[in-house]
């Protein structure tokens, strides 16, 4: 994955000692959980250890801490608006009319995948964009995508496993350091994100990173064979290496309302079409390079909102809300994402009625 922290020709910085490694895999529950979000089936339960949407999203509260009326990933954000303009290129792999139709309407959000609404801009290396795109029939693609290439682990059950190390010691008050190492060392799957997040940066612009889905999913012709895919939003500003974050912590807003303030900000919709061999319900597998990849359309982002009071507050970003045409792998982090998102925002619109006088606003 190419390197998007620093400007092309720039100073690289060397990639983390064995020791800041541990050091950073030790905070790096914060960005895995906002990742994917709270996990849990569909149906509440898994066999056998019966793990539910409130025990995953509790264990998050524990390590995050609990903001009354925010979501508990992704707290922190920004609203977006735009549309997106279809190439025809997916056409002939998928009937939902975001591909078939000129223009579709999206609202969008920006956020930084931590646990807090008040966390420095700088605390974490990945960012993240969500969309809904409402097709004229009135169906909704919703889809959340990370700017990292590969998710840790593969099942719900490990990232719960892997939330539980990050949990604080009650004696101590913080997590025990030996943990989340103990954790890696028996979950070799996880080495494809521990060779990316080693050398992974904060950039300094959510407009300038490549948003990726992650998971598999399935396009659906109009004779109904299905074709295995993942997707990624890659910016086309001409500035897309990125540069270097700086310290502070509300910098990724204030860069975003001063790129928009000077026109719309486009992503190029990029799907990436598995071939009969890919792992589809595996999200810490990549695909090997030279997969066929569609030009799907453009994403054109024309203003910001914010989140207290744009639309994209009472969204709730599901990524199984699919319209016809497009439908959710057998990868079991898609309905545990499900799952967990739908108990997230019924704990946070469910708060926003305790909360005090001028502060009903809330629900990010």
């Amino acid at each position: 994955m190419v390197d998007r922290s620093s400007p092309p020709g720039g100073p690289q910085r060397p990639p983390l000692s064995a020791a800041s490694l541990v050091l950073r895999l030790g905070g790096i529950a914060v960005v895995v959980a906002a990742l994917a979000g709270a996990f849990a089936y569909v149906h509440g339960s898994f066999d056998p250890q019966r793990l539910t949407p409130k025990a995953l999203v509790d264990v998050l509260e524990k390590n995050n801490g609990v903001h009354p009326g925010f979501r508990r990933n992704h707290a922190k954000g920004v609203c977006v608006i735009g549309h997106f303009e279809s190439s025809g290129e997916a056409r002939s792999y998928s009937v939902a009319q975001v591909f078939n139709e000129p223009r579709t309407p999206v609202v969008g959000r920006f956020a930084l995948p931590a646990g807090s609404p008040y966390a420095p801009d700088s605390a974490v290396p990945i960012r993240s964009l969500a969309l809904r795109f409402t097709q004229a029939n009135g169906q909704q693609w919703r889809t959340g995508m990370n700017s990292m290439p590969v998710f840790p682990v593969g099942t719900p059950e490990a990232f719960y496993q892997l939330q539980q190390a990050q949990s604080p010691d009650p004696a101590t008050g913080k997590p025990d350091p030996t943990k989340v190492p103990a954790f890696f060392a028996s979950h070799p799957e996880a080495v494809p994100f521990l060779t990316w997040i080693k050398t992974a940066k904060p950039s300094a612009s959510y407009a300038t990173e490549t948003y990726n889905s992650v998971n598999a999913f399935y396009l659906v012709d109009a004779s109904g064979k299905k074709q295995a895919v993942r997707w990624s939003m890659t910016p086309l500003a001409q500035d897309a290496a990125g540069a270097t974050a700086p310290e502070g912590s509300d910098f990724l807003e204030k860069d975003l309302v001063q790129r928009l303030a000077e026109g719309p900000l486009r992503f190029q919709l990029n799907i990436t079409l598995a071939n009969a061999d890919d792992p589809v319900n595996d999200a810490s597998k990549t695909w090997p390079a030279g997969r066929k990849m569609l030009n799907a359309g453009t994403l054109v982002l024309e203003k910001t909102q914010p989140q207290l009071s744009g639309e994209c507050r009472d969204i709730n970003y599901d990524p199984l809300v699919l319209p016809a045409g497009i439908q959710g792998s057998d990868d079991p982090l898609l309905a545990a994402r499900s799952a967990g998102y739908a108990d997230s925002y019924l704990r946070r619109t469910s708060e926003v009625s305790q909360l005090p006088t001028g502060k009903k606003e809330a629900r990010p």
